[in-house]
This record gives structure tokens, sequence and C-alpha cells, in this order.
């Protein structure tokens, strides 16, 4: 029997007799798209529950920061360079595009380098990226950061929402029996935060994205959940290695350091944020600006926040295919290609 023969097997078989479910969680949006799309939410027996969690950059930037990105474009005229995800993510009154439409100049980029040069190109406006991401887009920012300074880039600057997940596992203990750790998160960190976990009762399997790797790692998570004793295992080990990347994270440690951050749905988690340091401080869009404190106002209709913490799915929000869809998204969970309401209203509730 093969690895996915054999990994099907055990999935398919496992039981319970206290009528109770094993609830992992898909930390990674990624994770709960392609679970989806490769079918193997049909494989699950009756006594496994997969649930979506707080693993989507865009979903977890909360609703100020999009209200920031608008006062910069609009009342500051920035130009607004972003990743293409968060140009419909709705604001308390608008989303970028509805800025953009009221004259302010949204650029869409594929790594923050796009707008250093484009700020080197045009050195008479100043340019702003949106950084948001977890640990392994963090990097490319702070790479970003270090080339405007070097350059001399007056007009150049982030506005931050990095994020990084210990914190966030810590926070979301007891939402689940087990989590599924995104392996490119843990290609950057290693595996000493997870090992770190277990001693604290918080279980996890780390994966990759392909079917032999999801299976792998959903068998492998069944197994030792019935030993009945916390755990973790890398199943990613050809990426994932344990000291992860010790260049990625020097560079993190030497252009930001740690600090609270605002996380959609889950508040104010202790130092699961990433901040620039003093002395790249003239590059912080909210210092240079002098940006007031904004505490954005959700839509009361949108359940995002209980869909990130694994509180609901998003097919139990009432708004969910009828008034929130992709082309006219309520929450940021529907807009994002890793958001957990795209995933279940692009293939179903399965």
């Amino acid at each position: 029997m093969n690895t996915i023969e054999n990994a099907k097997e055990i999935i398919s078989s496992y039981k319970r007799d206290d009528g109770k479910k094993l609830r992992i969680m898909e930390v990674c949006g990624t994770h709960t798209h392609e679970i989806f799309r490769l079918g193997i939410r049909k494989l699950l027996p009756e006594s496994v529950e997969l649930i979506s969690g707080p693993g989507c950059p865009v979903c977890v930037t909360p609703i100020g920061f999009i209200d920031e990105a608008c006062m910069l474009a609009l009342q500051k005229g920035a130009v607004i360079c972003t990743f293409g995800d968060l140009i419909r993510v709705p604001g308390t009154e608008m989303s970028l595009a509805g800025a953009r439409s009221k004259g302010a100049v949204i650029k869409t980029v594929y790594s923050p380098l796009d707008a250093v040069s484009y700020a080197e190109s045009h050195r008479d406006e100043q340019v702003v990226f949106l950084a948001v991401g977890f640990e392994t887009t963090t990097p490319s920012a702070c790479l970003a950061v270090e080339k405007a300074k070097k350059l001399g880039l007056e007009n150049f600057s982030i506005l931050g929402a990095n994020k990084t997940m210990p914190n966030a596992y810590k926070a979301l203990e007891g939402s689940a029996d087990a989590f599924l750790y995104p392996g490119h998160v843990n290609a950057i960190t290693g595996t000493a935060v997870c090992e770190e976990l277990v001693k604290k009762g918080v279980s996890g399997v780390v994966t990759g994205f392909t079917a032999a790797e999801l299976l792998t790692a959903l068998a492998v998570t069944i197994e030792l959940s019935q030993r009945g004793e916390p755990f973790f295992r890398n199943c990613y080990p050809r990426v994932v290695k344990p000291e992860g990347n010790p260049a990625a994270i020097k560079l993190m440690e030497k252009v930001m350091t740690p600090c609270d951050s605002e996380w959609r749905g889950l508040g104010i988690i202790p130092m699961s944020g990433m901040i620039l340091r003093d002395e790249y401080a003239d590059f912080d869009a909210r210092k240079k600006f002098s940006l007031p404190k904004i505490t954005g106002k959700p839509n009361p209709v949108c359940r995002c926040g209980d869909v990130l913490q694994g509180k609901c799915k998003p097919s139990d929000c009432k708004v969910f295919g009828k008034v929130c869809t992709p082309l006219h998204p309520i929450g940021a969970c529907m807009v994002s290609n890793e958001g957990a309401c795209s995933a279940y209203y692009q293939y179903g509730n399965l």
C-alpha cells in the first residue's frame, strides 16, 4: 500500500466511541483551499471536523488598517502600493477600491521592491507600501526598507500590519484539538516554536500543500491524537528545517521588533506584530504622516471574526453567498484568495 492509500485508510477508518469529534484547525488559508480543491473533505469520517483558522494575513488585518490606508491616499495624497487582494477589503466607510473611485492613486505591485522602484523613479511623490503578512512575507518588506534607506529615498515608507504566528496559536488554544501548521511560515521560523507549544499543551503538525502531504499530515494527526498527550510532528521536512531560514530571521530582527498587534476577530494579541525599529522610523508611514489612532468599525452582519476563531463555518453567516459574495464582499474572508469564506463559496459547504 502506497503512502497516499495508507493515509486514506487511517483517515477513513478513524472512529470515536465518546461521540466527540477530533477538531483540526487549518491555520493556513491555502490549506483550506487545497483541501477543498483536492476533495479531501469528502474522505473525512464523521468523527473528524476541519475548521478554518486565522492563517490568512489579509483576513486578520483589522478594519482600522484599511481606514488608515484610505486616509493616507485621500487626505495625505500618498501613492498607495499594495498587493491586489487588499484593494477590495472593506474598511469602515470604504475600501481602497472605493478610495480609488474618489481620486486616490492605488497601485498594484507584486513585491515590496516594486514599490521601492516606483518611489525611486517618482521622487516627487510620497509612496506608501502596505506591508501585510506573516513571517513568510515580512522579510521582503524588511528588504524593501533596507534598500530604500541605502538609496536615500525620503519619499518611501510602509504602513505595517506584519504579524507573527506563535502568540496567535496561544490565543487560539482550546479552539481545536490540533493545528495544521502552515509549512511556508515554518520554513522561515523553523520548528522550535511548535515544539515549545507542545510543552504548553498545544498539538500540531507542519505540512505542505500537495495531496500526499495533506493526507499524510491528517493521518499523522489522527494517529498521534489517540495517544492522549500533546504532540508535534514535522510532515514537511523537505522544506521545513528545525533552524528555519536563519538569513530571513536575521533580517527581520535587524529591521523590525515585536509589538502588540490587533487581529480581526481575535483582538489585541501581545507581541504578535512587527514594527520598524527606531533606526528605521523615517520609513514608518504612521510616524511620517502623524496618523491619528484609528479604530475601525466592523459591519455588524459580518461574522469574519467568528470564522477566523473557528467558532462558526462561513455558511453559518446569514449573509454568506447572498449579500456577501466575491463580487460584493462584506468581509475580508470573502475577498482574499486565502479566505475561508472564499473557499466555501467556491467549492461548496462540504
